[in-house]
């Protein structure tokens, strides 16, 4: 968990070429410049870590280091030592001060991933650091100011814990100037041959090999076909281990489960997934009260929309009578229930 000032994603993950891909990308282009707090919302395996990389690049700060902190990783006791760092005799083993990661992001972009993992005392200080550019190391009442950019990401959904009081309504404001979907990898159509191939061919190099590696028909359309719970990390995954594994550079059979025993798998297991189930006719829109009714509805159109469009967005808006805009818009509010 040591600071990053380079930012160790694998760049060839940022390949793609599917209209949902670019259109992440060029948002992503467009909020760059402008310095204030970003949030990123997405699946496990889409690249948070990276999108955040390419932002803190693409802004004003990109001589200045780039910062990052897995919130998940820490207890909630160690947690504020890491943010703001400690002056020593603060606690037990606190035997001298210890810069904090805002102190080391000064004039850089800070990533804060998983930040909804953040306790709601340490929420209270970053809302002071955001609003005012202070905060104090634990057991130090000396003020220390920072201008610092954030960049905090999540799969959970912040909205919600605000309702249940364990995400400050205030915090989630100030961070969200811009809130960005990454698409996962089942809605990049064409994108995983791509990546594939990429994949294949860094594992190729990395093992030695002369040739790179090519995929059989079945070996593709297996890969077409898989849901990817795990996005582009288990793809990277399933790549390497294929080559790894393969006698040949001809790629046969693809093994997306590794605990899998016995043949290869060739055709690919039932999507896993936590989403709840997207709401279907046999919950009568009578029997909702109106807004749950109205909700329903807005969804189910969205995901017939979506679907008979090939999750073409623009496509799709036009279907609905919509503006790209208000597309877009249903998307966020229904990104935590929508199948794509």
């Amino acid at each position: 968990m040591t600071p990053s000032s380079t930012g160790s994603a694998d760049r060839g993950e940022a390949l793609g070429q599917s209209e949902a891909f670019l259109d992440f990308q060029e948002q992503l282009s467009r909020v760059a410049p402008v310095d204030r707090p970003v949030l990123l919302i997405g699946e496990r395996g889409t690249g948070k870590e990276l999108a955040a990389s390419r932002l803190h690049y693409l802004s004003r700060r990109w001589q200045s280091v780039f910062i990052t902190l897995n919130c998940a990783a820490l207890t909630p006791s160690l947690i504020e030592s890491e943010l703001f760092g400690h002056e020593r005799g603060a606690f037990t083993g606190a035997q001298q001060r210890r810069v904090g990661r805002f102190e080391a992001a000064d004039r850089g972009t800070f990533f804060l991933d998983e930040i909804g993992a953040i306790p709601l005392e340490a929420q209270e200080k970053i809302l002071r650091v955001v609003e005012y550019g202070l905060f104090e190391r634990v057991g130090s009442a000396s003020p220390v100011e920072v201008d610092v950019r954030i960049v905090g990401a999540t799969n959970a959904d912040l909205g919600a814990m605000v309702k249940k009081g364990r995400f400050k309504q205030d915090l989630l404001d100030r961070l969200a100037f811009e809130v960005l979907y990454l698409p996962p990898l089942r809605a990049r159509q064409g994108d995983i041959p791509l990546l594939a191939n990429h994949f294949a061919g860094c594992m190729a190099l990395e093992l030695g090999r002369e040739t790179i590696p090519t995929f059989s028909r079945s070996a593709r359309k297996a890969m077409e076909n898989y849901p990817w719970p795990g996005n582009i990390r288990e793809l990277k995954n399933v790549v390497e281990r294929s080559v790894y594994r393969s006698k040949s550079n001809r790629l046969e059979d693809i093994r997306f489960d590794p605990f899998e025993s016995g043949s290869l798998q060739t055709v690919p297991p039932p999507p896993k997934s936590s989403d709840p189930p997207v709401p279907t006719a046999s919950e009568p829109l009578s029997t909702l009260p109106l807004k749950s009714a109205v909700e329903q509805l807005q969804l189910e159109r969205l995901q017939e929309g979506l679907r008979l469009t090939q999750f073409n967005q623009r496509k799709a808006a036009a279907r609905l009578g919509l503006t790209y805009d208000q597309l877009r818009g249903l998307m966020r509010k229904f990104a935590d229930r929508l199948k794509t």
